[in-house]
């Protein structure tokens, strides 16, 4: 891994004032767009239907300004150093793609479709069950680097990670969200996936590397100040997707104000269960702490934009899968933030092991 990554990662501030109140501009966000819906119908309905193929236009700009900033701090070439940390790669990789999807498909359709199946609007069920199948499909990109630094993680570990992440997603992410759906009885349509894999994953990831070797080109500090300045473009511009999402989806909450409730809780369920399998795992396997920590956070954030994205373009921004993704995004912070917690008050425990190896940093 380069000087640059290894700064990025290490020096920065733990979390930024827009990651740290994430929650609370969501929570603005769903009453402006409630309240913008009620109040300029006309307007939404029109950007509701500036689309191409199934693909919202305005919010396919505001993903790649979302998701672009985060790419940019990714170097595929830190995957060199997944041999010196395989036991904690496999873990990750093992919840991430083995078990989480799975294991929110089946939390889904537990409660979805049994336990609130009576307080749920009918025709939303299937659509809720696939949000959730889109939101834990992708592993998390950015944040996982907040959660990292928080729990001491090992830099180099948490950056092979993602890069290994994000090369696995541009091709499994298609046939598994589709692999899910169909096991759940809802139809795939493969066109409009494919297309929202390219837009939201390959485009992307294209762009970012090409800006990434731009900026670099600058010099290291060049690239960090451009990666500080590009950050907070990210979060105002996942904020302003939920504005029109909300802006849609308020007249169903207002009738409805339970439902968002109802969906965090498989949401709720899943993080804490791939969380602690991941540390469990690492812990039985003699895995250090400080990879154990970010392996176990990996496994249980997600890749809430990439999310966010894909269930407006596969259902629509008036779908049960939207407001889903969206329910992952307002608790997406507190809830990681305690899971952090956990792994820091728990690391004399994790560490009286004695087949634990307490690897260097």
């Amino acid at each position: 891994m380069s000087t640059t990554d290894s700064s990025i990662v290490g020096a920065r501030p733990a979390i930024g004032f827009f990651e740290r109140y994430l929650t609370v501009w969501v929570a603005l966000c769903i009453v402006g767009g409630i309240l913008g819906g009620q109040m300029f119908p006309p307007l939404f309905q029109a950007i509701g239907r500036m689309e191409v193929a199934h693909v919202n236009l305005p919010v396919g700009v505001l993903i790649w300004v979302m998701i672009i900033p985060m790419l940019v701090k990714i170097d595929f070439a830190a995957m060199a150093q997944v041999k010196h940390q395989w036991r904690g790669i496999g873990v990750t990789l093992f919840v991430n793609w083995l078990v989480k999807p799975f294991s929110m498909a089946f939390l889904g359709w537990i409660f979805i479709r049994h336990v609130f199946v009576s307080w749920l609007p009918v025709a939303q069920l299937d659509s809720y069950v696939a949000g959730l199948i889109l939101l834990a499909a992708a592993p998390c990109t950015a944040m996982v680097f907040v959660w990292s630094q928080l729990c001491k993680g090992d830099p180099y570990f948490t950056l092979s990670q993602v890069a290994l992440n994000d090369s696995i997603m541009i091709v499994a992410f298609a046939p598994l969200v589709a692999l899910l759906l169909g096991l759940s009885a809802i139809t795939v349509p493969w066109n409009t996936l494919i297309i929202s894999v390219g837009l939201y994953i390959v485009i992307p990831v294209m762009l970012a590397q090409l800006l990434r070797r731009y900026l670099l080109t600058e010099g290291d500090a060049h690239f960090r100040r451009a990666v500080a300045r590009l950050g907070p473009y990210s979060i105002i511009a996942l904020l302003a997707t939920l504005v029109l999402l909300f802006a849609f989806q308020g007249q169903a909450i207002v009738k409805e104000p339970l439902v968002i409730a109802m969906l965090a809780v498989p949401i709720l369920i899943q993080v804490f269960f791939n969380s602690g399998l991941a540390y469990l795992l690492n812990r039985r396997l003699g895995v250090a702490h400080c990879v154990a920590g970010p392996s176990s956070l990996i496994g249980a954030s997600n890749f809430f934009e990439l999310a966010v994205a894909t269930a407006i373009s596969l259902f629509g921004f008036n779908s049960g899968a939207a407001l889903a993704t969206v329910v992952g995004v307002l608790i997406e912070v507190p809830v990681m933030l305690l899971v952090v917690g956990i792994v820091n008050r728990s690391q004399d425990w994790y560490e009286t092991k004695s087949t634990v190896e307490r690897q260097p940093i």
